[in-house]
């Protein structure tokens, strides 16, 4: 059995406030398009969170986390959750969306007296008034830090439960009461199953990045999950499911689960996020390792995630470029342990190495500060993950750059795709580099 028990959370307001720099382009990302559909749906956006009928200490909390003025998702988010609605929410990465549930069911949740003293008191089986659901470990542990930000100093007790952790250590925790728990698919099911929680009073159920939880294969396990929380379209339960891209899937599992529910979008559904540059570079696949070391020399010293498709290429290509280029490079995959995984993240957000190479499902789910560029030493298998990939750069209004290299022919259809795909406006242009003989 996993006995890894991970550090005490810090727990002081210096630590929990730290916040991200706003970028330049803060104020456009306020500008975007937002359609929201569904019967009796709110008229009118959130343009202040002092106008949101939010608690004081909720209110206190968004102002210490530096949060000036609502992003899109937040402004019909917040009041759709407030007026008890079910949600499906489409937004570009980086947008705010943890944010946009979280505000308004913390706040739900302090005004319920009587629901947070009963799952006080009952101490014997951990019985979580909210569930939020991620895709990864990292997600949840993000998202984690997020509900203790807003609601510090109030009586609300949050739990994160994930693989790769000692069982027993979550489950103690659990005990001592919980209001909120937020876990992984794999890891809430697991404990379940068991009969180690009881989910039959959960009043919200939040599904985050649902779009890469089915990309996992967790529908069947998020379908149980749900007739665990009071069944599916539940009238007395509050569903709400987040997503950056909409795929027909997503549509479906919406319609089965949500009761009556809104849907909002913020600017093209899928697209890939307007504060990104996006290059893709024809390199011969003999050729690639040259030009990755060529553009970590000329970027030297700026945080960058490089994806690549295997776990022993992104051994070796940081083995490699940390000895020749004297660049702190590290690296995250399926194989290390949790405890490896949170050193590895903690050295990357603090700066202690510039390089993140990542395989793809080990990277899912980063939302780490000051990340310039994203390059796709590997192409992924389709657009919505190239979408989540570079969505790792640019949030919050930042700007960054994102670089793909393709070679022929296994990613020309791809390259093709990301070419003519609709989801790069006039202000997302897609640079091309190399293509003039190709296509």
């Amino acid at each position: 059995p996993v006995t890894y028990i991970p550090p005490e959370v810090e727990e002081t307001e210096s630590y929990l406030f730290q916040s991200l720099e706003k970028g330049k382009n803060f104020d456009r990302l306020c500008t975007y398009s937002v359609e929201l559909t569904g019967n009796n749906a709110p008229k009118k956006a959130l343009l202040k969170f002092e106008d949101a009928p939010v608690t004081p200490k909720i209110l206190e909390n968004i102002k210490k986390a530096g949060y000036s003025l609502p992003t899109p998702i937040q402004q019909w988010s917040i009041p759709a959750i407030l007026h008890g609605r079910d949600l499906m929410a489409c937004a570009q990465t980086g947008s705010g969306k943890t944010a946009a549930f979280l505000i308004p069911v913390l706040s739900l949740l302090l005004a319920d007296n009587e629901s947070l003293m009963k799952a006080s008191m009952d101490l014997s089986t951990p019985s979580p008034l909210v569930v939020i659901l991620t895709p990864t470990r990292e997600l949840a542990l993000q998202t984690h830090k997020e509900i203790r930000k807003f609601a510090f100093q109030t009586v609300i007790k949050s739990c994160c439960v994930y693989g790769g952790v000692s069982v027993n250590y979550q489950l103690n925790s659990m005990l001592k009461g919980v209001h909120v728990i937020v876990g992984t698919v794999g890891r809430v099911s697991d404990f379940t199953r068991n009969g180690k929680i009881d989910l039959s009073h959960v009043k919200y159920l939040i599904l985050d990045e649902a779009d890469r939880m089915l990309n996992m294969g967790f529908h069947d396990e998020v379908v149980a999950l749900t007739e665990k929380c009071g069944g599916m379209r539940s009238e007395q339960r509050r569903t709400m499911l987040y997503s950056a891209t909409f795929p027909v899937e997503i549509q479906k599992l919406a319609f089965d689960i949500l009761n009556d529910y809104l849907f909002v979008t913020v600017g093209l559904v899928g697209q890939a996020n307007m504060d990104i540059e996006q290059s893709i570079l024809k390199v011969n696949k003999l050729e690639k390792k040259e030009k990755l070391k060529e553009i970590l020399t000329e970027i030297s010293g700026e945080k960058v995630i490089v994806f690549v498709k295997t776990k022993l290429l992104a051994d070796s290509l940081c083995i490699q470029f940390s000895e020749e280029l004297e660049i702190p490079m590290t690296t995250i995959h399926g194989d290390l342990s949790q405890k490896e995984r949170e050193l590895v993240i903690g050295h990357f957000r603090e700066d202690r190495a510039s390089v993140l190479c990542a395989t793809s499902v080990a990277a899912r789910g980063l939302d780490i500060p000051g990340v310039k560029h994203v390059i796709n030493y590997d192409l992924p298998d389709n657009i919505d993950e190239y979408v989540h990939r570079i969505g790792r750069t640019a949030r919050c209004g930042n700007t960054g750059k994102a670089v793909s290299f393709f070679s022929e022919p296994e990613d020309s259809e791809l390259a093709r795709a990301l070419y003519t795909e609709k989801f790069t406006s006039r202000r997302n242009k897609l640079y091309q580099i190399g293509w003039k003989n190709w296509l």
